[in-house]
């Protein structure tokens, strides 16, 4: 039994998540790109899910940091993460997404590959948590796994997602067994039901950062 929400436990899970999502390291980059847009003159940073901490890691190479709040759910990622990182501006919180108590703490908000694991309402507590958290005219970026709009896109999509994974080393029975992940273990939603739930939330724009495959980056603008 993993100590994650994710396919992987802890101690694997940055050399599996490479194998498994196609230009991961991307999101990262388009992360940066876009905050940089912003110009924060003191960037405060929720992470939320942050696994072992990656996002934490290019935002320090990147940013000029007054403080940065590694959060997860998992004790075990959460204790990586701090092996990391020993610097006076970073924080560390095991909590569920969804039991957040922040209210207008931070300008930056990220969540890659979060989401998806909630179910529907779920997502709504979450994705509202992270609204109250956020400073007026604050950011809020997420990548996610979305769901095509027709059985017939998701059936060619998870196709071309096992067979990119078997060509980064994975055997056919792990490709299969992680497509069967879909619907069970996480639960995408479509791109525009994704939007929706963000404007819904009362982000003042809502669009969408990047696009390949599956997997969607989206922001939004308290």
């Amino acid at each position: 039994m993993n100590d994650n929400k994710s396919a992987f436990s802890s101690i694997e899970y940055d050399r599996k998540i490479k194998q498994t999502l196609p230009y991961y390291e991307d999101f990262y980059e388009q992360v940066i790109e876009l905050v940089k847009l912003f110009n924060y003159n003191a960037v405060r940073w929720l992470d939320i899910g942050c696994g072992t901490g990656k996002m934490g890691s290019v935002a320090f190479e990147n940013l000029e940091l007054e403080r940065f709040v590694f959060n997860d759910s998992s004790d075990e990622m959460i204790k990586i993460a701090k092996e990391h990182f020993k610097c006076h501006n970073a924080e560390f919180s095991v909590c569920d997404i969804k039991k957040l108590a922040y209210t207008n703490e931070f300008n930056i908000i990220t969540a890659i590959q979060v989401n998806h694991y909630l179910h529907i309402d779920e997502r709504k507590i979450a994705l509202q948590k992270c609204y109250e958290a956020l400073e007026k005219n604050g950011l809020f970026i997420s990548f996610e796994n979305f769901a095509p709009f027709t059985n017939f896109g998701k059936s060619i999509y998870l196709e071309k997602w096992k067979r990119y994974q078997m060509k980064q080393g994975k055997s056919l029975e792990e490709c299969e067994n992680h497509i069967k992940r879909y619907g069970k273990d996480y639960f995408p939603i479509s791109l525009s039901e994704n939007v929706e739930l963000m404007r819904n939330c009362g982000f003042k724009a809502v669009e969408i950062l990047w696009l390949s495959n599956m997997q969607v980056g989206l922001w939004g603008i308290k």
